[in-house]
């Protein structure tokens, strides 16, 4: 079921999921194809140089674009970039809404004490109800209650609050604070100061008496934005509805999803994912299967975003058998490879307790040279476990092992951890436990003195010595205990 949370954050960015952005049907190199490719670590600056170095134009109609569909694919950094690169290579002086922009990017990638500074050395001329806004907007979005209430009253003063955004923000804040009981006073004082609300209004509001679990209160909102000559009802708000009363249980979500399906943007799968989503939810699988063959008939491109959403409802539904024809149209599809689409399989076939299809899944995609993740292999490994077969989850746990130097953050099960270093200690080969110390520098343990003394045992137990180990315990600052010495003492036996 989807959350509150989920939706009051689906509901802060609009409700739509930022589509894929296509510039080039040809093999012709633009300057988006260059910048497009770039992990979220890289910087951009290198390519606009060598850009503008090889002699290219650059448009600023392009540039914008390309900030533009940064900024939706959530690459704040990389929008920044290009934001700050096109104002110091004077390509074109920044109007307020081209300073709003920026504004708002400082805030996401510095906070908003940048954004407050970058905002206080504006000229008075640049100081717009856009400027004005982008500020209130990155102190609504960090939370810093304080400040836009301030600023709403300045904005107030200066007859910048006229329009529903800057009500929204407020709203919004109020979502984000959790004081849900204050957001319908906001839409009733846009509505005394004659600020028409709009879509995003009623759906906040409604959200906020939802969070309350207020049904008649969603009802009551929802019936007076449907009673506005202004409105023109969207799909969005009536997936919020319908959420609402799946989560209470009642059969008027069936009502309120087929009121959405009537509204949706043909050529837009975001609305498409929500209603697949919330049917899942409902454990209705013909309605799951239906839109999805309405998704692929309406959509000319579904991208993997899509597809991990249907895999994800059919998984819910227990349907992995469907899981597989699903998979088998994303193989088919084109589109690049993302192992968040198999992983949805893998994970399903652990969750059902199928860990030799999940494990032969992660395999194939090792041996045709496709990138996995150890938080996968780790989780196949506990499913191992559990059915006490410690030689295999050892295997996978190795697999994880071989990823780590890629993925320095994760951090593997301890149980796993814990029960596979038993388990070498007392029966694992010498092979085995060579496999454990060389990943001792790559796994971020949680306790690495019960490796240690894993270590020691096994080495013992077979033979070796146990200098080595001693010395990298000492190394890593674990000074021997009274079980170390305990397990140092059966050398002698």
């Amino acid at each position: 079921m989807i959350s509150t949370k989920l939706f009051s954050e689906t509901l802060i960015r609009n409700g739509i999921m930022s589509r894929f952005y296509y510039t080039n049907r040809v093999n012709k190199a633009t300057l988006y194809s260059r910048i497009s490719p770039l992990g979220n670590k890289d910087s951009v600056l290198p390519e606009l140089e060598d850009w503008l170095k090889n002699g290219n134009r650059v448009r600023f109609a392009e540039v914008q674009r390309i900030i533009q569909d940064l900024r939706k694919r959530r690459r704040f950094s990389h929008a920044l970039e290009v934001s700050e690169w096109i104002n110091k290579n004077g390509i074109r002086p920044f109007l307020p809404s081209g300073h709003a922009v920026q504004l708002d990017l400082i805030g996401r990638v510095r906070g908003f004490l940048s954004a407050e500074s970058y905002f206080n050395d504006l000229s008075d001329e640049d100081k717009t109800d856009k400027t004005y806004g982008a500020l209130l907007n990155c102190y609504v979005r960090q939370r810093q209650t304080d400040k836009s209430l301030s600023l709403l009253r300045k904005m107030k003063e200066l007859g910048f609050a006229s329009s529903a955004l800057t009500y929204n923000d407020i709203m919004c804040l109020y979502i984000n604070i959790g004081q849900y009981e204050k957001v319908p006073g906001v839409l009733s004082e846009m509505k005394e100061n004659k600020v028409s609300p709009d879509n995003f209004s009623y759906r906040i509001c409604i959200n906020s008496y939802g969070a309350r679990s207020d049904l008649e209160g969603v009802e009551r909102i929802l019936r007076e934005m449907e009673s506005q000559p202004h409105i023109v009802m969207d799909w969005n708000t009536y997936t919020v509805v319908a959420n609402f009363y799946i989560k209470a249980g009642l059969n008027k979500a069936i009502d309120a999803l087929k009121e959405s399906e009537a509204r949706l943007d043909r050529k837009d799968g975001s609305g498409y994912n929500q209603l697949i989503s919330l049917y899942a939810s409902l454990g209705n699988k013909e309605e799951v299967l239906r839109i999805w063959g309405l998704q692929k008939n309406d959509c000319k491109r579904y991208i993997n975003r899509d597809f991990i959403i249907m895999l994800e409802s059919l998984v819910k539904l227990g349907e992995l058998e469907e899981t597989e024809k699903v998979l088998k149209e994303w193989e088919s599809s084109g589109n690049c490879y993302d192992f968040r689409v198999p992983n949805v399989v893998i994970i399903g076939y652990s969750q059902k307790g199928l860990h030799e299809k999940a494990e032969a899944m992660l395999e194939d995609l090792t041996n045709k040279g496709k990138a996995t993740t150890p938080n996968s292999w780790g989780v196949v490994a506990a499913g191992y476990l559990d059915k006490g077969d410690l030689r295999k989850a050892f295997e996978c746990m190795k697999a994880a092992f071989s990823l780590c130097v890629e993925n320095k953050g994760w951090k593997p099960n301890h149980r796993v951890i814990s029960s596979i270093l038993s388990w070498v200690g007392d029966e694992g080969s010498p092979e085995d436990l060579e496999t454990i110390l060389a990943a001792l520098g790559n796994v971020n343990t949680p306790s690495k003195r019960e490796m240690y003394h894993a270590l020691i045992k096994a080495s013992i137990r077979h033979g070796r010595g146990v200098d080595q180990i001693l010395h990298c315990m000492k190394a890593d600052k674990i000074e021997e205990d009274e079980e170390t010495r305990r397990i140092l003492s059966t050398r002698q036996n």
